[in-house]
């Protein structure tokens, strides 16, 4: 290495690339340094046995949804469980095949344990195929209260209403859609899907740990805290007397609804809402798939 040096500081050209050398050598050192002494205190725990008490958390995920009444959830894939490490959410525990597990040590804090197992034993633990190499289960937080939506909304405000969505797909998406045009908070009902359940989070991409999403029993009492709050409301149909929505206009406290898959909106929900608004559709087609339509509503009032 000396060698290497005197050589190359004699050269004008080479001594940037020895300095750079230097330089790179040096912060890798200190970057693999403190990496090994983050990974020494870390509570890595190897599984051999899946009958540990330790897994039941993650046993069976795609048989139940015991998570929604146990207030925990499961994150699963790499990125969803980097944006709860990076969340205002407390994760409880990690699981990881071994394959995976010192990638992802830098990133949890010394506090949650992270236990590893062979990764052909991942599938018959959480009772399907997974090739996303890591689980997580994070702890809900309590439902917040309604006026936490407009309490410290000075200006425009746009929410969304969810009160049965049934497929837990769709409801990811309309998560993720209401996140990229700027939506403040989404209301669903507890008769729908959970939006903290497994297949919710991953295909909204873990939306919920930064979009404020509210659970309700009853939306009489919804629809009379908007009223309060001069939030105006309109439920999407398929009607062709509703109002067109290239005509219709947004006012600036406005609140969005959206219903389920087979039978949109109930009819006694429609009738609360102050307007009716519709996409006119061409050549026979008469629906389009709820977040879909979703994406085409919330792009024309964003």
């Amino acid at each position: 290495m000396i060698r290497f040096l005197a050589f190359v500081l004699g050269n004008t050209n080479l001594r940037d690339i020895a300095l750079l050398r230097i330089q790179t050598e040096r912060v890798t050192l200190f970057e693999i340094s403190d990496r090994e002494k983050r990974n020494s205190i870390m509570p890595v725990i190897p599984l051999t046995d899946l009958n540990d008490p330790r897994l039941d958390v993650y046993r069976h995920l795609k048989q139940t949804n015991q998570t929604r009444w146990e207030q925990i959830f499961i994150a699963e894939g790499e990125k969803l469980v980097e944006r709860l490490l990076e969340s205002d959410f407390e994760t409880l525990s990690l699981l990881s095949a071994e394959t995976h597990v010192a990638r992802l040590l830098p990133r949890v804090p010394e506090n949650v344990p992270v236990y590893t197992v062979a990764s052909s034993d991942i599938d018959q633990l959480i009772g399907f195929n997974f090739h996303r190499g890591v689980l997580a289960c994070g702890r809900r937080k309590p439902n917040p209260p309604l006026e936490s939506l407009w309490q410290n909304a000075s200006g425009r405000l746009l929410l969304v209403l969810c009160p049965d969505i049934k497929d837990p797909e769709n409801l990811g998406a309309i998560l993720r859609i209401s996140a990229a045009f700027g939506v403040d908070g989404v209301i669903v009902g507890r008769e729908g899907t959970d939006p903290y359940s497994r297949r919710v989070l991953r295909v909204s991409m873990g939306t919920v740990f930064r979009l404020p999403v509210i659970q309700v029993d009853e939306w009489g009492t919804v629809f009379a805290a908007l009223r309060s709050e001069n939030i105006e409301t309109a439920a999407t149909v398929l009607d062709s007397a509703a109002e067109p929505l290239f005509l219709a206009k947004r006012p600036a406290r406005f609140a969005l609804a959206f219903g389920c898959e087979g039978h949109g909106l109930p009819s006694e929900f429609v009738v609360k809402c102050d307007r009716r608004v519709t996409i006119q559709m061409a050549n026979g087609v008469d629906s389009l798939n709820v977040s879909v339509a979703a994406g085409i509503f919330l792009h024309h009032f964003a």
